[in-house]
């Protein structure tokens, strides 16, 4: 549960982030980016694989390239979901996914170094619980 709120603050931090460097994203207050970060999540754990299969064709073709387009086309979905989080422009909409996924992944991987045992799930607290007592009958 807490490895989930960390990565909804990761990602609510990167919209942030993306917000200050790419020209045409846009997020007006902490409660928009907090949503954005939702509604993201929910767009890529839903959305995304159905569009993906549907243009695997199109991928093929242009050798991956047509990803981009994809991701862009998920965050833009998500900015339309979400009151005070706007996605506008080719750069926005093909620039932002890029600085998104690479900021999210550098701060996900400082909480995962950094945040306490008891935050993180699968922790080694209680480790000791789970010995196979089978040798001690």
């Amino acid at each position: 549960m807490w490895s989930i709120l960390l990565s909804g603050l990761a990602t609510a931090l990167s919209l942030l982030v993306v917000d200050l460097v790419v020209p045409g994203v846009t997020i007006t207050t902490l409660t928009a980016a907090a949503v954005a970060a939702v509604a993201v999540g929910l767009v890529n754990a839903f959305v995304k694989p159905v569009l993906q299969t549907l243009t695997l064709p199109i991928n093929a073709l242009s050798l991956g390239a047509f990803s981009f387009v994809l991701n862009g086309l998920c965050l833009w979905l998500a900015s339309l979901a979400v009151p005070g989080f706007y996605v506008t422009g080719i750069i926005g909409f093909l620039l932002g996914p890029v600085v998104l996924s690479t900021v999210n992944t550098f701060i996900g991987n400082y909480f995962d170094k950094k945040a306490p045992a008891f935050l993180k799930d699968g922790s080694q607290v209680g480790s000791d619980l789970s010995t196979d007592r089978s040798s001690s009958l």
